[in-house]
């Protein structure tokens, strides 16, 4: 750690501040390993090729370079090198060089640098007039501290790729995640348009069927006039909530606009407002007419809702899971939006307790009523693990599928939580049920 301090990465916020630091360590430790080797060596006796003063400014000067060594490795070193050759103290700088030097510069240039400062200690010791030691103990020093500090640089320099790798690596993960993620919301969503397109075609051919049989018969009693506008109103009522739920949740997702006045809504109170075309003269709203060759043909029924999650869990029983299905629902009916989602949300929360629960069971909890809400639950239990338990908060790398529940229920105004929870995942969507008006 200390050593990566010395030479910090680039891309760092703090690089500079590290900078300065790492600077300040290299100083210190040059001075700190010359100083030792003048105290240590024969620099200070009188056979020594510079008086040992002169040898001591040699070192702090050239310990002082070493704010240069980031911006010019190679020419720093090849600066410094000579000085080992009559300093001492100029050693500890040389050795700071050379690592900084092998971080960023090829092994067969570092060969050849380190060659340069073992030869300098041959070269000290023929300028001694009377040396202490032997010649192949100097050799023999420098050797050892120019593989250390290389052969550290070396390693920090694979390091350091193989970190700028796996960051690398994982931002491409992690940007391949999110295009999933927003390719399974895109899909979820068409998904959602199709469901809603069915319901609103349903509906709307029935609103059609209803206006058609009253234009037909002639006279119609106030009684079959009520039943007839109430069935008409209704269907209306329900086809408009449905565009509201899906339109509205996509309003929220807009950003704002870039402009003022962009997308004002009209004034009520300017005159023409909410003004209709006249269906007889536009031709819109004309009803169909009986006698042609198709009239009375529905489209596909509507989806799902809260009513079929019996034959779903038994379908699901059949394929060989066990399946643990309680439902404290009122009888009475839910809205068709929140009942064809927690449809949905059964059946994906089903399929993935299938493909990642350690077992083929699962727990299905459904409790709510009007004015309530929905809560829905389901739990799998997981693969053993002896973790200690998690809270239930969302996962952020969960399976496509729950990207799909967490669409679903956001366009439905609710709230979804899943995750590990005591060797099980748990699944928990809370859905609005308002009272019916």
């Amino acid at each position: 750690m200390l050593f990566a301090l010395l030479v910090p990465d680039s891309g760092d916020r703090r690089a500079r501040a590290r900078d300065r630091l790492a600077d300040g360590i290299a100083i210190v430790l040059a001075l700190a390993y010359g100083a030792i080797m003048v105290v240590l060596g024969d620099a200070r006796d009188p056979g020594a090729f510079l008086p040992w003063q002169a040898d001591v400014a040699v070192g702090v000067a050239a310990a002082g370079a070493l704010v240069l060594r980031r911006r010019h490795p190679a020419g720093l070193t090849l600066a410094l090198l000579p000085l080992g050759a009559i300093s001492v103290m100029a050693t500890g700088p040389i050795l700071i060089t050379l690592f900084t030097a092998a971080i960023r510069l090829r092994p067969p240039l570092l060969l050849a640098l380190g060659a340069v400062n073992v030869a300098t200690a041959g070269v000290y010791f023929l300028l001694h007039s009377a040396p202490a030691f032997d010649i192949w103990v100097d050799v023999a020093l420098r050797a050892v501290v120019t593989v250390a500090a290389l052969g550290w640089g070396l390693f920090t320099q694979a390091y350091r790729r193989l970190t700028a790798s796996l960051r690398e690596q994982a931002a491409r993960l992690e940007a391949e995640q999110q295009l999933r993620s927003e390719q399974a919301k895109l899909t979820e969503r068409a998904r959602i348009a199709r469901e809603m397109h069915d319901v609103i075609a349903h509906r709307m051919s029935l609103i059609s069927l209803h206006a058609g049989a009253l234009e037909v018969r002639g006279t119609v009693s106030p009684g079959e006039l009520s039943i007839a506008a109430g069935a008409i109103r209704t269907g209306a009522h329900e086809a408009l909530e449905e565009l509201r739920a899906v339109v509205g949740a996509t309003r929220a997702r807009l950003p704002d606009p870039p402009q003022p006045g962009f997308g004002k809504l009209p004034d009520p109170s300017q005159p023409g407002f909410s003004k209709l075309p006249d269906p007889l003269q536009s031709g819109l709203g004309k009803p169909p007419d009986p006698l042609q060759p198709g009239f009375g043909k529905l489209p596909d029924p509507p989806q799902p809702g809260l009513g079929d999650l019996p034959d779903l869990v038994a379908g699901v029983r059949e394929a060989g899971m066990t399946i643990d299905f309680t439902s404290a629902v009122p009888p009475e009916a839910p809205p068709v939006v929140l009942g064809r989602t927690a449809y949905r949300i059964v059946q994906e929360g089903l399929t993935n307790a299938r493909k990642h629960g350690s077992g083929p069971a699962a727990s299905v909890r459904l409790l709510g009523a009007a004015g309530r809400g929905l809560r829905i639950t389901i739990t799998n239990p997981l693969s053993g693990t002896r973790e200690a338990p998690a809270p239930v908060t969302p996962a952020p790398c969960g399976g496509l599928g729950l990207v799909g529940i967490t669409e679903r229920v956001a366009i439905a105004g609710g709230t979804v939580r899943y995750g590990a929870d005591h060797n099980e995942f748990r699944l928990e969507a809370e859905l609005p049920w308002p009272h019916p008006t």
